[in-house]
């Protein structure tokens, strides 16, 4: 069996890959009807090659950028990074420091204590909250939320359940972190942001890879083999060179993270049917 790499899953062009993607984003515009879109800037690779393939699919004047860092977790280099993102796509965009806004819920929050047990839902509300200020401004001015999720996170629930996966539309969901820097490159994202190591920035320090215990270079192969090429689980060890726990890492983040890619169970719908008299 040959070996499958990184080089494997990176081997596209981004030009074919760009144009499909904008067509894609300006047919969405044209089927709802909308006026364009909304897009929070964080000073990733994610979000600033949502935002670029955005600019360049519908123009400057119809998207939105806010920039919501928070004090306690956002570093002084993303902010600036984001800000210099849209000030050199010429695109209108809000800074918005959302700390305030999560003082407010801490102190409305009876069972709020601070300690380490706080942490990630504290995080996951600040993702939250940065999803209802982008829905305002959607709202307000009759547009779609863009969404900046990749194709690796989405595989394994690496984002926050109606946070930052609470959007309109996802137009990189089909494209794997690593297929995203080199997009990122090629639409004229700056290198220092396209290859940053990755950060939801929800708590100080976080950092992807370390959170996940896996690289992404390893998430992005594993995926690649499974979903793309269609080999079985236990054959992908021999096939990627990437060990075996390695690989059930992958797939115990993917299976627990099911939920966050389906919509909300509800009962069978015979319960109704058969409770009519």
């Amino acid at each position: 069996m040959a070996r499958v790499t990184l080089e494997d899953v990176v081997r596209l062009d981004y030009g074919k890959i760009a144009d499909g993607i904008t067509s894609f984003l300006r047919e969405e515009l044209e089927r709802t009807g909308a006026s364009g879109y909304v897009v929070g800037l964080s000073g990733g690779v994610d979000s600033a090659t949502a935002f670029m393939l955005a600019v360049k699919a519908v123009g400057k004047e119809r998207v939105h950028a806010l920039i919501m860092p928070d004090s306690e977790a956002t570093p002084p280099e993303d902010l600036e990074d984001a800000k210099s993102l849209a000030e050199m796509a010429g695109v209108e965009h809000h800074i918005i420091n959302i700390t305030p806004i999560v003082e407010v819920y801490k102190s409305a929050l009876p069972i709020y204590r601070g300690g380490d047990e706080d942490r990630a839902p504290l995080g996951n509300l600040k993702a939250r909250i940065r999803m209802s200020l982008l829905y305002y401004y959607a709202n307000k001015m009759n547009r779609l939320v863009l969404g900046t999720g990749d194709r690796s996170e989405i595989l394994i629930g690496y984002f926050t359940k109606y946070g930052d996966g609470g959007v309109d539309l996802l137009p990189i969901g089909i494209l794997y972190k690593n297929q995203v820097r080199r997009l990122a490159v090629h639409l004229g994202v700056p290198e220092k942001i396209a290859f940053k190591p990755s950060s939801p920035r929800l708590w100080p320090g976080q950092m992807a890879e370390g959170e996940l215990g896996v690289r992404y270079e390893e998430v992005d192969v594993v995926l690649y083999s499974i979903f793309d090429l269609g080999i079985p689980v236990d054959e992908v060890p021999e096939a990627t060179g990437v060990p075996k726990k390695v690989v059930d890492r992958i797939m115990e983040l993917h299976k627990k993270s099911e939920h966050k890619r389906v919509p909300p169970p509800t009962p069978p719908l015979s319960i109704v049917r058969e409770a009519r008299v």
